[in-house]
């Protein structure tokens, strides 16, 4: 380039820039990067795998606080204008690239000089390009490269690339088991990834794999890795003519594993993982096959219902009744499951529900039959393989019929803290839209009490009441949930003052005090903390009104929320 079209280039600002200012990043990154590897000037020369590369101290140590160290903090090298490092070439040339423009263009390197250009931004403290190749990588992953990806994740601690990978690997499990690189991959990454429930593959395939990388890597701790397969997975003929034979395990273990398959109640079962997916729908190849209406439950339509239509049953006749039973599409893990009961009145439904992978042990996950439930039901249980789940309705307050309009599963995150399988809830959870309703009490509006609005209120509405002696507000909440505070907000519109109580109940019969003011004198704004329980039913009876002979409240939440007047 001769020097007037230099000058012309240079002349004209990036169209970008803003006025008054001169961006010219680009072209100083080009000529920066024209001394990278070039004897110009350089006043140190390295030495990696026999090749010479020249380099610049100040540019090095500008960029990096290693090479900083390396090149000014006193260490012999300070000193030296020869370097050897033990590093690999390729790799060395990329990074100083990238050192001395700020660029590198990995879509155009080789995947095995990218794992070691990652090792050296790591070994070197450039977190930034660290940052960036792993979730270029994040990006190509595939069965041909995960394995190699994954340990270079695990040797540099990239947490977030190696749940990634491990979820990738997941997702491919059988193709992963008998992809060539399988046999590579180091011992600490290969037990990281049995030991995943989620690594779901039929345990024999599993167990071939293994047998194949004991083979290949017969100098590491093979027991270790062996003992990581789930033996009691595999059935007897698998057992018998696939394991024996391979001679990896000794007698005992193959009995004991034996033993374990035909007596225990809780093996420990591999399923799929579909993070935030309803595996309990169509298009996973679930379906209802015990219950009556089948259909309807797991249809994405949770609207159109009513008295005859819209909803799978069954009757209730007691607990070992057989219920409403879903089939999931394959064995995944799940720690959410989500059902919306019939709610076109106020009835209410007691119910447990018990989980299955084989339809011979069930294990009971859910179990509300001492509580009275309506709506949408939002349960957690710790996460676990499951291919069968049954509900079974206990009792409805109306008849005796069970009534579902769907059901959904999944595995998320977070969980809410539950307390003996109970939600102990950190948001308020007496609102509509979490299923809560008000059964007793007098408003313009059912609900005016959960609907959140503490500021419209005045003479004639916004609140609900009831007369003093002879009644009372009852609220009640979809499901259970552990609490020990509340929060409600006593018309205020003058200076009157109110006396009450507040009880709890879990099936409206029998009553716990929370709340005993009914020698106090009380306005506005209240909050109460009590001896946290599970909790279904606020029933709020005011007793004394220094104005009249109504009790006035125009917001009631639980738990109590931060005071947002």
């Amino acid at each position: 380039m001769t020097m007037s079209s230099q000058s012309h280039t240079m002349a004209g600002p990036s169209p970008k820039t803003k006025p008054g200012e001169v961006e010219l990043t680009g072209r100083f990154s080009d000529q920066m990067s024209q001394l990278c590897m070039s004897d110009d000037y350089s006043d140190v020369t390295f030495v990696v795998e026999e090749h010479k590369i020249p380099a610049h101290r100040v540019i090095l140590a500008a960029r990096s606080e290693y090479f900083r160290a390396l090149l000014y903090g006193g260490l012999s090298e300070s000193t030296q204008h020869i370097i050897k490092l033990e590093i690999p070439y390729e790799a060395f040339k990329c990074l100083l690239g990238y050192i001395y423009s700020g660029l590198l263009s990995l879509s155009q390197m080789k995947e095995e000089n990218i794992l070691d250009t990652l090792g050296l931004a790591n070994q070197y403290g450039f977190s930034e390009l660290e940052l960036a190749i792993s979730e270029y990588l994040r990006q190509i992953l595939s069965v041909d490269n995960v394995c190699a990806i994954l340990d270079a994740a695990r040797l540099y601690s990239l947490d977030t690339l190696i749940s990634v990978c491990h979820t990738f690997m997941d997702r491919n499990a059988v193709a992963m088991l008998t992809h060539e690189s399988f046999k590579n991959l180091s011992q600490e990454s290969l037990c990281g990834i049995l030991k995943r429930d989620s690594f779901f593959a039929p345990e024999v395939l599993i167990f071939g794999a293994v047998n194949t990388w004991c083979k290949v890597n017969h100098s590491t701790d093979i027991e270790s890795v062996v003992s990581e397969v789930r033996l009691p997975l595999m059935n007897l003929e698998q057992l018998l003519k696939v394991v024996r034979p391979t001679g990896i395990l000794s007698p005992e273990r193959l009995l004991d594993a034996i033993e374990e398959k035909t007596t225990s109640k809780t093996l420990l079962y591999r399923g799929a993982l579909w993070p935030e997916e309803n595996v309990a729908a169509l298009r996973f190849g679930s379906r209802t096959i015990v219950g009556e209406l089948r259909d309807a439950l797991l249809c994405d339509d949770h609207n159109s219902y009513d008295m005859e239509k819209g909803y799978t049953r069954h009757t209730i006749i007691d607990s070992n009744d057989p219920g409403i039973v879903v089939e999931l599409g394959t064995i995944s893990i799940i720690n959410h499951i989500k059902i919306l009961l019939w709610d076109k009145d106020n009835r209410s439904y007691s119910y447990f529900i018990e989980v299955s992978v084989n339809q011979k042990q069930w294990e009971r996950v859910v179990d509300y039959q001492d509580y009275f439930c309506r709506s949408w039901q939002y349960l957690y249980f710790p996460a676990r393989a499951v291919r069968y789940i049954k509900l079974v309705g206990t009792n409805n307050t109306e008849n005796k019929v069970f009534h579902v309009v769907s059901l959904k599963a999944k595995y998320t995150e977070p969980v809410p803290t539950l307390i003996n399988g109970i939600i102990s809830p950190m948001k308020n959870v007496a609102t509509v839209e979490m299923s809560a309703s008000v059964i007793k009490g007098v408003s313009r509006t059912r609900n005016n009490l959960l609907n959140g609005d503490t500021k419209t209120y005045d003479w004639d509405s916004g609140y609900t009441c009831h007369q003093l002696g002879s009644g009372e507000i009852l609220i009640q909440l979809g499901q259970p949930y552990h609490i020990g505070s509340l929060r409600l907000l006593l018309w205020d519109c003058d200076d009157r003052t109110y006396s009450f109580y507040i009880q709890t109940s879990t099936n409206s019969q029998t009553w716990d005090m929370a709340v005993d003011k009914q020698k106090d004198n009380l306005r506005s704004w209240q909050q109460f903390t009590f001896e946290p329980r599970p909790v279904v039913f606020f029933k709020i009876v005011g007793t004394y009104n220094t104005a009249n002979e109504i009790f006035h409240c125009v917001h009631f939440e639980c738990p109590s929320q931060e005071l947002t007047q």
